[in-house]
């Protein structure tokens, strides 16, 4: 199912923009980047604090050996290493037999008074072993001290973040920028959907630059004239379908108006013309020659009655009367015709449909049966008048010649004048030629049934 676009209400959460979210990706990326680059970084960093204390370590350690070949005394070797100090980031401790202190170097003067953080040091300090050289004695311990090494790396570390932050930063700016405007025509767009939505079907979005958006400005455009078109054909069928119920319903009118005008004048004028030659018919029991031309009169009166009575029943059928005239224009049908058998089988009552309804149903059952006795030659006709799934079904069928001749033929305006009125009340008619030969005049009426006919 398609769900309606739904503007976010003020004050709700709101999403963020395209332009936003794609900047911040491309960010997340670039740090992504940037901390597996640092992960690289602290271990070739780690790797070479390594290398130099190892080989310090060594240097140093092959030097007190030389100095101290050959040293008495413990002053004197004190004396010796005394100058040294520090050797290459080494702590230089002097201990005599019994353990104790005699000499330990100084503290670094480089960087002094700083260090790096202990959770950086615990990542890249290398955790040497410590390098004993023993001279009589005395007791040499060489202790490798990698925090300047440390305090180097962390300096170096805190610049690179500060450049990788701007970066990004940077980045994320331009970015942004950028989306900003090749996305900005966007703009129109949600403006032209709006516009839209709205009932403007002239609104037109101008071809962009841009390959994807110049594709979707002429999509929509396409799209909107479309629309366009629908909605003016919907306008003018609207119209064309009022213009027509009106001209109906002024056509109902004035076939009433002359039914009643037949009914009131002419009716009562043969009723009573009947009634005379009737009169004249008894009185002239010993006139033979006027009693015969009196009962020719009573005959055409006769005659001129039924004729009367099918044209009232053709102009006006009242919504009471509806089973009755269906009924008895059936009956004349068989006695006109009876070299066609018809079949009927109806599950409706007409009387209990609107006017309009039992009208139409009429009119359609007239016009399908006219319609089989001018252009048919049929010998069986089969007429159905049932409810079908919830809907008023009207089948006409007949053995006879099929054709497309038909579609326009027979009283009034024949089956085109009668799909039209058909579809005034929502329904469908289709007449088609049946693959075995013959004609079949379908009408459907959906929906509920019960809410059309009560």
């Amino acid at each position: 199912m398609i769900r309606p676009f739904r503007r976010p209400l003020p004050g709700s959460a709101q999403p963020a923009r395209l332009h936003t979210r794609v900047a911040l990706v491309l960010a997340g990326l670039a740090l992504i980047l940037a901390m597996s680059l640092a992960a690289l970084w602290l271990y070739a960093t780690r790797l070479a604090i390594t290398e130099e204390l190892e080989a310090t370590g060594r240097v140093s350690e092959q030097m007190l050996r030389l100095l101290t070949l050959r040293v008495a005394s413990s002053d004197e070797l004190v004396a010796v290493v005394r100058p040294l100090g520090r050797v290459r980031a080494h702590e230089l401790v002097v201990l005599d037999g019994a353990g104790e202190v005699r000499y330990h170097s100084p503290a670094p003067a480089y960087k002094a008074g700083r260090s790096a953080p202990e959770w950086f040091g615990a990542l890249l300090d290398p955790q040497l072993p410590v390098r004993n050289i023993q001279v009589g004695a005395l007791r040499l311990r060489l202790e490798p001290d990698a925090s300047r090494s440390l305090l180097d790396a962390w300096d170096q570390l805190r610049w690179l973040a500060l450049g990788l932050g701007a970066f990004l930063t940077l980045l994320c700016l331009l970015v942004r920028q950028a989306l900003l405007g090749a996305l900005r025509p966007l703009d129109q767009v949600l403006a032209a959907l709006d516009s839209m939505g709205l009932g403007h079907f002239e609104t037109r979005l101008p071809i962009f630059p841009t390959s994807e958006l110049s594709r979707l400005a002429r999509a929509f455009n396409g799209m909107a004239d479309r629309l366009k078109l629908a909605v003016d054909e919907n306008v003018r069928l609207e119209t064309e379908r009022e213009l027509s119920a009106r001209l109906q319903q002024r056509l109902d009118a004035e076939r009433r108006d002359i039914a009643h005008e037949l009914h009131d004048e002419l009716a009562q004028g043969v009723t009573a013309v009947r009634a005379l030659a009737g009169a004249i018919v008894q009185r002239t029991a010993g006139h033979p020659e006027i009693q015969a031309q009196a009962g020719y009169v009573v005959e055409a009166a006769g005659e001129m009655q039924l004729g009367v009575r099918r044209i009232l029943n053709r102009l006006h059928t009242p919504a009471v009367d509806a089973d009755r005239a269906f009924e008895e224009m059936l009956e004349r049908w068989r006695q006109h015709h009876p070299e066609i058998r018809l079949d009927c089988r109806r599950q409706l009552r007409l009387a209990d449909c609107p006017d309009e309804l039992a009208g139409t149903l009429l009119r359609a059952v007239q016009e399908g049966l006219t319609n089989v006795v001018r252009h048919a030659d049929a010998r069986h006709v089969d007429l159905e008048l049932l409810v079908r799934d919830g809907a008023l079904q009207l089948r006409l069928t007949d053995d006879g010649r099929g054709g497309a001749s038909r579609e326009n033929s027979g009283c009034g305006l024949g089956l085109a004048g009668m799909r039209e009125r058909v579809e005034r009340l929502g329904g469908v008619l289709s007449a088609a030629v049946l693959p075995a030969g013959g004609f079949e005049l379908n009408i459907r009426l959906p929906g509920r049934i019960e809410e059309k006919c009560r």
